[in-house]
């Protein structure tokens, strides 16, 4: 019985080795050209892995997508939080506290997933992943501080994502000043809508 628990935690490191290296040999083949460039051939090569092996873990090249942006969403595992109070948010605040940012801007702080966030043939598929990866939280919250029914709250939060993810596009995902005064400008706006809706 020992033996085989020990072989299966075997496998299982061997599987997540292997699943770690397919995931890295698509984010490589990101930085070197588009999502839609990329094809299986190309990643097992790039993995140094055979077909079968690819098929054994994923079925396609958007299972590996969809695995890597899981990754990304989990790269900062505190979510962002809608701030109770009125109380203006200043930028040493978001500096000091960027866990409580939204999924696409806690993502820019990994330098490993900056061409994917850049791809534009991505970005509404990556806006999607953010959004139902963030929805079962964000949604009851925005409910919550906005006393709106649950349609309301939906539309206010794939809003949201959708224009946060923009700024930071256009920001080219980039932390600098202009980022934080963005940031500080949009969460502004935001505070003064749900004021408005209170």
């Amino acid at each position: 019985m020992l033996a085989m628990e020990k072989a299966k935690r075997k496998i299982d490191r061997r599987t997540l080795y292997t699943l770690n290296v397919i995931k890295d040999a698509f984010i490589s083949l990101i930085k070197q050209e588009g999502y839609d460039q990329i094809t299986v051939t190309e990643l097992c090569r790039e993995a140094e892995i055979t077909r079968s092996t690819f098929y054994l873990h994923y079925d396609n090249l958007s299972n590996v997508l969809n695995a890597v942006l899981d990754d990304a969403l989990m790269f900062n595992t505190q979510p962002g939080r809608l701030p109770t109070d009125d109380s203006p948010i200043s930028v040493d605040y978001l500096k000091e506290n960027e866990s409580q940012l939204a999924a696409c801007q806690r993502v820019a702080d990994s330098e490993k997933y900056h061409d994917l966030l850049m791809d534009p043939t991505l970005s509404d598929y990556i806006v999607g992943r953010i959004i139902t990866h963030e929805h079962d939280r964000m949604v009851p919250a925005i409910q919550k501080r906005t006393g709106l029914p649950i349609q309301d709250a939906e539309k206010i939060f794939i809003y949201t994502v959708h224009g946060s993810f923009a700024i930071n596009k256009m920001n080219k995902f980039i932390k600098n000043e202009t980022w934080y005064h963005d940031l500080q400008i949009l969460n502004r706006f935001i505070q003064g809508g749900y004021r408005s809706l209170e």
